[in-house]
């Protein structure tokens, strides 16, 4: 059986928060404690980092916040240049990350990924992670507008963007359509032979 594992986080003045992890069974009961730190990134102004390793598997941290709907989002965000949104199931919720985890950064090659489980999203460790290493996940974003939304990863399979490889298809697709509508028009404004009562051949351009 097994049974989920619970956080206690501890905020201190000075950027540190551990967790204290609790896993229980029938056979064993003890803690492990992990530290995580904000300080700078090579990726995007402050990162988040652990103290300590972290083993494949682990739940590293949960985005909290406050959950609004897609529009009170958009309402609320329309002029920040930068938001802490994190969308639930089909996007039509979303938490307004005020956590440790609203700091942790993209990256096309991550260490952890994002689980949603019964209403609240974990960040978990894809892999082993050394003590001092910072905390990535895979953004996968699906709804920015026109924002490029750039990705400064340095991954050497890195997308340049922090768009998921279906948005960046959509965009693409999206991004042709205008042109073969153009394409269209341009193809229906000339001209067309017709033939009159006479029987000869007149043009006729099309409307």
């Amino acid at each position: 059986m097994k049974y989920p594992i619970h956080f206690v986080f501890f905020r201190h003045f000075n950027g540190t928060m551990p967790c204290i992890q609790h896993f229980k069974s029938f056979k064993e009961n003890f803690l492990i404690r992990m530290g995580l730190i904000i300080r700078s990134s090579a990726i995007h102004a402050a990162g988040c980092y652990t103290t300590t390793a972290v083993r494949k598997g682990t739940r590293v941290a949960e985005y909290t916040g406050p959950r609004l709907s897609k529009e009170e989002a958009d309402s609320a965000n329309e002029e920040s240049p930068i938001t802490y949104l994190f969308g639930l199931g089909d996007g039509s919720i979303v938490i307004d990350g005020h956590c440790m985890a609203m700091f942790i950064n993209h990256s096309c090659d991550p260490n952890c990924e994002t689980h949603e489980v019964r209403g609240r999203v974990w960040i978990i460790a894809i892999r082993n992670i050394a003590p001092g290493e910072e905390i990535t996940y895979d953004y996968c974003l699906y709804d920015g507008g026109d924002d490029e939304a750039l990705c400064n990863c340095g991954a050497k399979q890195c997308r340049g963007t922090m768009y998921s490889p279906e948005e960046i298809r959509r965009r693409k697709t999206a991004a042709k359509n205008p042109l073969k509508k153009k394409s269209a028009k341009r193809k229906s404004d000339k001209p067309v032979l017709v033939e009159d009562e006479s029987g000869t051949d007149a043009a006729e351009s099309a409307a």
